[in-house]
């Protein structure tokens, strides 16, 4: 690798299936490769799932991810390439998101603490729709909702499972939270709302025993909880590579407008 590229030392990481580790071992006889605690910047390849693990994987490093599309959904994914790697590393910008920090408080009175990229989720174990309690920064909003569950997305996430319970579109730099119903019965005309990014959200579980709930971040799930609290985590950057032409900003607009 010439010493004039932006990145020295690049790591691979691929999904276990077959296209996504012929990639990786392509790629890897191609350019030189590093082991991910020595690299620069870190190519995933694979679908959006193997992107979420990869951003859990490595967050609080610092390392840039740059995503190759090998997998089902590739909605965090640069097209797939096996040419030019170095030069489109170079060119790539850099889009900085933050996660969802949860805290979620159980019967026994343990807290339980996990990360999310996408969304915060607080879904109904059983056939019982879920009764909860909506506050913000400490003020009660919502005294009841009825509901298989509540959603807190990301702007990331406002186009994974936030859009398909009818959530709004997040542009990617705008400084919003995404709070969204799951199924509501009642209120059954409320769709939800915006909320600045520094935000706290508290949901409360009410009857939790006879209505158990749980808590979901990404894909760190919780069970049996009574009380719930998301806010934005800004002390931690996520550092997201895309082509020019490829930007996760212009993703968004297009699903905006539903292509």
């Amino acid at each position: 690798m010439s010493g004039s590229h932006r990145y020295k030392r690049v790591a691979f990481v691929a999904s276990p299936t077959p296209e996504a580790t012929q990639a990786r071992d392509a790629l890897a006889a191609s350019y030189s490769r590093a082991e991910p605690e020595d690299a620069d910047v870190i190519v995933a390849l694979g679908g959006d799932g193997l992107m979420l693990q990869t951003l859990h994987r490595f967050m609080g490093t610092g390392k840039p991810i740059y995503g190759m599309h090998r997998g089902t959904v590739g909605f965090l994914m640069n097209e797939f390439s096996e040419k030019n790697l170095m030069q489109r590393l170079d060119a790539a910008r850099a889009t900085i998101i933050h996660p969802l920090l949860m805290q979620a408080v159980t019967a026994d009175g343990r807290t339980h603490e996990s990360r999310a990229i996408n969304e915060v989720s607080v879904f109904r174990e059983s056939y019982q729709a879920a009764r909860l309690r909506v506050l913000v920064d400490g003020k009660e909003r919502l005294p009841e909702l009825v509901a298989d569950g509540i959603l807190i997305a990301t702007p990331a996430g406002s186009t994974a499972y936030n859009l398909s319970v009818q959530g709004p579109i997040i542009p990617i730099g705008s400084p919003l939270l995404a709070l969204t119903p799951i199924s509501p019965f009642r209120p059954r005309r409320w769709r939800g709302a915006l909320l600045p990014d520094k935000a706290e959200v508290t949901i409360e579980i009410q009857e939790p025993q006879k209505r158990p709930t749980a808590a979901v971040a990404d894909h760190a799930e919780v069970r049996s909880v009574h009380r719930v609290h998301v806010r934005m985590d800004h002390s931690v950057e996520i550092n997201l590579l895309f082509d020019p032409d490829h930007s996760l900003d212009e993703r968004i607009l297009r699903e905006q407008f539903g292509y």
